[in-house]
């Protein structure tokens, strides 16, 4: 009879799923475009198309997050003020921004931000962590996460 003896064998390293959150690929507060609610649309507007941005959040005197403003609440200004025959930025902030923000949280895993993005049809979350705002997460940073996973273990 012949016996082995070459002992028990090591199970190859399993691949961990990746854990990838929100936080890890959001705009940070201090790099994060914000407006405040008496800016004059005129100036939201030629800020947003000098950064090169669609939209950020609104933020009250104490830093509080009160609404969103957007390419969009801009763009029906612009039209409705041409319709009027008034000038083409009319208006504060607080007249045109979406004051029913939604918002993610931090720790949110991207897959979720994701699903989240696609079934809420929004371009953009603000990040809370213990009600504050820490940042803005988008479409694009989604993707973008989603290109740096290996593709085998998400």
């Amino acid at each position: 009879m012949v016996k082995n003896y070459s002992g028990v064998r090591a199970a190859p390293p399993s691949k961990q799923i990746q854990e990838v959150q929100v936080q890890d690929y959001m705009t940070s507060r201090n790099q994060l475009v914000t407006f405040s609610p008496d800016q004059p649309i005129g100036k939201v507007v030629s800020i947003m198309l000098s950064k090169r941005l669609d939209g950020g959040p609104v933020l009250d005197s104490e830093g509080k997050l009160i609404g969103i403003i957007s390419e969009g609440d801009c763009l029906k200004q612009v039209i409705k003020g041409k319709y009027s025959n008034v000038p083409s930025h009319p208006g504060i902030v607080a007249d045109h921004m979406v004051e029913k923000v939604l918002t993610i949280e931090a720790d949110v895993n991207i897959l979720e931000a994701a699903q989240r993005f696609l079934a809420f049809k929004v371009r953009r979350f603000p990040v809370m962590k213990d009600g504050e705002l820490i940042g803005q997460v988008s479409q694009r940073d989604v993707l973008r996460a989603v290109e740096s996973l290996e593709h085998e273990t998400w």
